[in-house]
């Protein structure tokens, strides 16, 4: 059970990793700095590759 409840706390963290994408690729074109730009892509990343670890752990079932 606790797998499933982390898989969607990363799904969620994924979509706010989205949104801070977003909002950070339109700061940027309107003259913001390009650190927001890449702080953006990390979080995106790291949510993205969570959330990845989180599907394969439930596929994969409980080892412990």
């Amino acid at each position: 059970m606790t797998h499933r409840i982390s898989a969607l706390i990363s799904a969620f963290g994924v979509l706010a990793g989205r949104m801070l994408l977003v909002v950070a690729v339109r700061g940027y074109r309107s003259g913001a700095s390009v650190l927001w730009l890449g702080a953006g892509a990390v979080i995106f990343l790291s949510a993205s590759y969570t959330f990845a670890r989180d599907m394969r752990q439930l596929r994969t079932g409980p080892t412990a």
